[in-house]
C-alpha cells in the first residue's frame, strides 16, 4: 500500500515539475521568437559600421545632444544617410532593458508623421554600446523655425500643415496602437521637418505605455521639459494621453506667435509663460496682437481666421482639467476642417495683412489693404506700409541701445547720434505712450 502511495506522489511531483518547466521554456522561446520577428523588420548594425558611417563619431557629424545621449548623422553604403542616437552609458542598466524600452516598443510604430526606426546596435554589459538608428530628417527641428535661426521662417499654411501632421503622429501613438504610447516630451525640438516640410515627431526616450482596460491613467515619475509639462501630471503623478495634448497646446501658441514657452527676458514679468501672455488676446479674438511679425512681411498674406483657430485650439489643449481637453485626433481634425473651410472660402474674402483683430466671420471682399498707404484705423499696435503690416515700436533719443525680445514682438531703439529720415515719404503716426510689453 505505502509503496503505491509513494510512487503516486513522486509521479504527481514529476508531472508538475515538467509542466512548469515546459511553460517557462515556452515563454522563453516565445520571447526569442518575438525578438527575431523584430529583427526581421529592423536592421541590426555592427558597431564598426556605425563608427565608420560617422567617421568614428566625429564632432562634424554631431546633430545634437541631450540628457539621454548624442545624435549623429551617418552615411551607410546600403541605407544612405541615417540618424544615429547613442545612449549615455547610464541610460540603460542592461541589454534587455534597452530592447524593452525602445527596440521592441518602437518596432511596432509605423506612421508617416513619426520618425521611423531603421535598426539598432547593442553590446552586452552596462557599459556596452546602445545605439538606435533612425531615418534622417534633413530640415532640422520646428524650434529652429519658431526662433528664426538662420533666417528660417514658415508661412501660415506651413505652420498649419506642420501642426496637423504632428497631431496625426501623436494621435497614432495614443489611438493607433495597443497598448497606447504617451510620448511625455512633446516640444518643438522633437518635431522634425521633412523634405516636403511635413512634421515628424521624434525622440522616444521618455515614452511610457498608456493606461489599459479600465485604467484612467498610469502612475509615473515626472519627466519632460519645463514649459511643456502638464501641471495636472506634475501635481498628481497621473500620466494620461492628455498630458501630451497639453504640451501640444503650447506648441500651437508658439506656431502663432514665435515666442518661447517661458520668456525670462520680459521686463514686466520674469518667467512669463506663453499661455498667460497669449490668453487675453485670443479670448477677445485679437490674434494680431500676438502674431509672429514675420508672417506680416511674407508674400503670401497671413490668414487670420486660421491663426485665430490655432490660438483658440491651443488654449483648449491647455485647460486645467485634463478631461476638458480635446483628444489629439480631435485636434488635427479641427485644424484640417478649418483649413478646408478657409480654402473653400478664399474666393469670398481677402486674407488679412494688417488688422490686429480677426472675427469669427469672413471679411467682405471690399475690405482690402491698398498699396502705398499707411493705415492707422485697424489697430493700435499695427500699421501697414505698401500692403505689409508692421508692429509699431518706440524710439528714444537719450541713450544707445538696440533691444529685441526673444519673441520678436517688442523692440526698443535709441541713439545719441542723429537719425536722418526722409520726411517727404512718411505719413505722421500718433505716438504710443504706453509701456506695454507684448
Amino acid at each position: 500500500m505505502w509503496p503505491l502511495l509513494i510512487i503516486a506522489l513522486l509521479t504527481a511531483l514529476l508531472g508538475s515539475s515538467l509542466f512548469f518547466c515546459r511553460r517557462k521554456l515556452s515563454q522563453r522561446w516565445s520571447r526569442k521568437g518575438s525578438l527575431k520577428a523584430e529583427e526581421s523588420r529592423l536592421r541590426r548594425f555592427q558597431l564598426e559600421e556605425v563608427a565608420k558611417a560617422t567617421k568614428n563619431f566625429s564632432a562634424e557629424y554631431l546633430l545634437g545632444s541631450g540628457a539621454f545621449g548624442n545624435v549623429y548623422k551617418g552615411t551607410f553604403e546600403r541605407h544612405g544617410t541615417l540618424a544615429i542616437k547613442i545612449a549615455h552609458a547610464d541610460s540603460y542598466q542592461s541589454v534587455e532593458e534597452f530592447r524593452n524600452a525602445e527596440v521592441r516598443l518602437l518596432s511596432t510604430v509605423n506612421h508617416p508623421n513619426l520618425v521611423g526606426l531603421v535598426g539598432y546596435c547593442e553590446e552586452s554589459g552596462p557599459k556596452g554600446a546602445k545605439i538606435l538608428v533612425y531615418e534622417y530628417v534633413p530640415h532640422g527641428s520646428l524650434l529652429e523655425y519658431i526662433m528664426g535661426r538662420g533666417g528660417r521662417n514658415l508661412t501660415w499654411r506651413q505652420r498649419v500643415n506642420i501642426a496637423i501632421g504632428a497631431a496625426k503622429g501623436i494621435a497614432y501613438l495614443h489611438d493607433g496602437i495597443k497598448p497606447s504610447i504617451i510620448h511625455r516630451d512633446i516640444k518643438p525640438s522633437n518635431i522634425l521637418i521633412g523634405d516636403g516640410m511635413e512634421a515628424k515627431v521624434s525622440d522616444f526616450g521618455l515614452v511610457k505605455l498608456g493606461p489599459v482596460g479600465d485604467q484612467s491613467h498610469v502612475s509615473s515619475q515626472i519627466k519632460g521639459t519645463p514649459g511643456y509639462l502638464d501641471p495636472a501630471y506634475c501635481t498628481t503623478f497621473h500620466l494620461t494621453p492628455f498630458s501630451d495634448v497639453y504640451s501640444f497646446g503650447v506648441i500651437l501658441l508658439q506656431l502663432v506667435s514665435a515666442r518661447p514657452a517661458v520668456d525670462s527676458t520680459t521686463r514686466c514679468q520674469p518667467n512669463y509663460h506663453i499661455i498667460d501672455w497669449a490668453r487675453p488676446s485670443i479670448e477677445k479674438s485679437s490674434i494680431g496682437e500676438i502674431l509672429d511679425i514675420s508672417l506680416l512681411s511674407q508674400a503670401q498674406a497671413c490668414n487670420m481666421e486660421m491663426m485665430l483657430k490655432m490660438g483658440e485650439l491651443g488654449l483648449r489643449c491647455v485647460e486645467k482639467m485634463p478631461k476638458n481637453r480635446p483628444t489629439m485626433a480631435r485636434v488635427w481634425q479641427e485644424l484640417e476642417d478649418t483649413l478646408h473651410l478657409v480654402d473653400n472660402s478664399s474666393t469670398h474674402k481677402q486674407p488679412w495683412r494688417s488688422s490686429g483683430r480677426a472675427t469669427s466671420k469672413f471679411a467682405p471682399p471690399t475690405e482690402r489693404v491698398h498699396h502705398r498707404s499707411l493705415d492707422k484705423d485697424f489697430s493700435q499696435s499695427f500699421v501697414s506700409i505698401d500692403g505689409v503690416g508692421f508692429q509699431k515700436f518706440r524710439i528714444e533719443m537719450d541713450g544707445v541701445s538696440l533691444q529685441s525680445s526673444s519673441s520678436l514682438r517688442c523692440f526698443e531703439f535709441s541713439t545719441n547720434d542723429g537719425v536722418e529720415v526722409d520726411k517727404k515719404n512718411l505719413t505722421p503716426v500718433k505716438e504710443e505712450t504706453s509701456n506695454q510689453c507684448f
